[in-house]
Parts: C-alpha cells; sequence; structure tokens
C-alpha cells in the first residue's frame, strides 16, 4: 500500500440550479457531460477527474435504491476548486471568462511562483485556474 492516496478521483460542488449549472460547466467551461439525473444532480470529465455538481437538498435524502448505497450528503454555502493551467492557459481563459461575461475575482502571482485567477460560478462556488507550480509541482 502506498504512503497515501496518489490523486483525487473525484471532487464535488453543490448548486441551486441545474440547467444554469450546466450551461456554465458544459457551456462557458467546456466541459463533457457524462450523467445527469434531474433535480438531483450532473456529473463532468475534467481530465481524469470527475467533477460532481449536486443540488444540496436532494443528496441528503437516502438513495433509495439498494444497489447504490451512496449515503446521503450535502454541503452548505460556497465551495471551491481550482483547474490546473499553465501560464497561456490561464490568458486564454481569463479573456474566455471576460468574454462570457464572468468576473475575475482576483489575478495574482503567488510569492511562491505562479498565477491564479479566481471568479464565480453561478451558484456561488469560487473557481480558480492556477499553475500546479503554486504547489511547487510541475
Amino acid at each position: 500500500m502506498s504512503a497515501g492516496p496518489e490523486r483525487i478521483l473525484e471532487a464535488a460542488l453543490y448548486v441551486d440550479d441545474l440547467d444554469t449549472a450546466e450551461a456554465f460547466y458544459g457551456g462557458v467551461l467546456d466541459l463533457k457531460r457524462i450523467a445527469r439525473a434531474e433535480g438531483r444532480h450532473l456529473f463532468f470529465r475534467c481530465g481524469e477527474t470527475i467533477l460532481l455538481l449536486f443540488v444540496a437538498t436532494a443528496t441528503r435524502k437516502p438513495a433509495g435504491n439498494p444497489a447504490m448505497p451512496v449515503p446521503p450528503h450535502g454541503a452548505e454555502g460556497p465551495g471551491h476548486l481550482c483547474f490546473a493551467a499553465s501560464a497561456a492557459e490561464i490568458v486564454d481563459w481569463k479573456y474566455r471568462l471576460e468574454a462570457a461575461e464572468v468576473t475575475i475575482e482576483a489575478d495574482f502571482r503567488w510569492p511562491s511562483g505562479g498565477r491564479s485567477i479566481y471568479f464565480r460560478d453561478p451558484a456561488g462556488n469560487s473557481l480558480e485556474f492556477a499553475e500546479p507550480k503554486i504547489w511547487g509541482m510541475a
């Protein structure tokens, strides 16, 4: 067994409106939708990771399917997710986000090197594009 997990397989954020979330994540961010359950969730592929977007009130209820005994879960308030991007990709993303009238809340270089831009999805989640070197990664 390794010393610890090697990567994150999936990450979850919580949204209020699946149609609005799908337009943002599928349209503005150009992620590929892989699943949708009306009133409950949207799943998108992001490289080797899956982004789960849940309606929190729906996921707090027991699944009701014995074949898929996923425990109830959900969160209150905005979450955070950071997408890895090169310096050139951050320039492109900033332009694309601004063209889609998405406000860039912060754009700066970290003292350790690397740039980040922060913005919000329609549900208020804090999203970021950052160079992996902010964490000492190539």
